[in-house]
């Protein structure tokens, strides 16, 4: 217990951008919730949206903390600004290229949340996907694999890790998640696509801070599901 204050009394300004950013996403979601309450079914089931942000914080707060008690990774690092420039333009190119794929091919009408609604659902996704998809894998392994064996240490593993965890989310969406036929050519382009962008993502972790690594994928939400969504509705039509 001692130990956790100290580590809370060391790094507060740490946990104050993270408390921070949570209650603005739990605000996004009870904002949706009230004014859709099946935003989330299609993601969550029935689990109630209020009650998933809820775990979901407490299970970025115990793992996040568990990830700088080691000092393999920061919440907000001092080279931020860096970072979230770098991970701003890196998201703007992957996006593009999305959306060029998607003037040529054509994927279905409903991929996309629908403007306004998008504006509240993106930024609470991919909170949720950062933690469930990120931090909780890379986590887990990271403590599996150094309490196996002393001599797997953080640096001989954290690679092998990163390719790992850059895995999970492109094979759930392009084999467990898709619910509209789209062509064999385009699951392939989406499956490398997301796997270079959860890559992308954790060397951003890894070199700079979580900010970085959620930025950049809020600005590919903000780029491909949010503006491009509206636009691609009234342009390919």
């Amino acid at each position: 217990m001692s130990r956790d204050v100290g580590l809370f009394s060391q790094e507060q300004s740490q946990y104050l951008i993270f408390v921070g950013l949570s209650l603005g996403v739990a605000v996004l979601v009870a904002t949706l919730y009230s004014r859709n309450s099946l935003a989330f079914r299609p993601y969550l089931g029935g689990v109630n949206p209020l009650v998933a942000i809820a775990l979901t914080i407490l299970l970025g707060v115990v793992l996040l903390s568990f990830l700088l008690s080691r000092g393999w990774f920061v919440i907000y690092g001092k080279e931020n600004l860096r970072g979230l420039l770098v991970s701003s333009g890196l998201a703007a190119l992957m996006a593009v290229g999305m959306i060029l794929v998607d003037l040529k091919i054509v994927f279905p009408d409903d991929i996309n949340k629908l403007f306004p609604e998008s504006l509240l659902f993106y930024p609470s996704i991919a909170y949720v996907v950062e933690v469930l998809f990120h931090i909780l894998p890379l986590s887990v392994l990271l403590i599996v694999l150094t309490f196996l064996s002393k001599s797997l240490s953080y640096e001989r593993i954290i690679w092998p890790c990163i390719l790992l965890v850059s895995l999970i989310e492109p094979i759930y969406q392009t084999i467990l998640g898709l619910s509209t036929p789209v062509p064999a050519l385009a699951t392939g382009y989406v499956g490398v696509h997301i796997f270079v962008i959860n890559l992308l993502q954790l060397l951003i972790f890894r070199r700079y801070d979580f900010m970085s690594m959620y930025s950049f994928r809020l600005v590919y939400y903000l780029l491909w599901h949010i503006v491009w969504g509206y636009v691609r509705l009234r342009l390919l039509f």
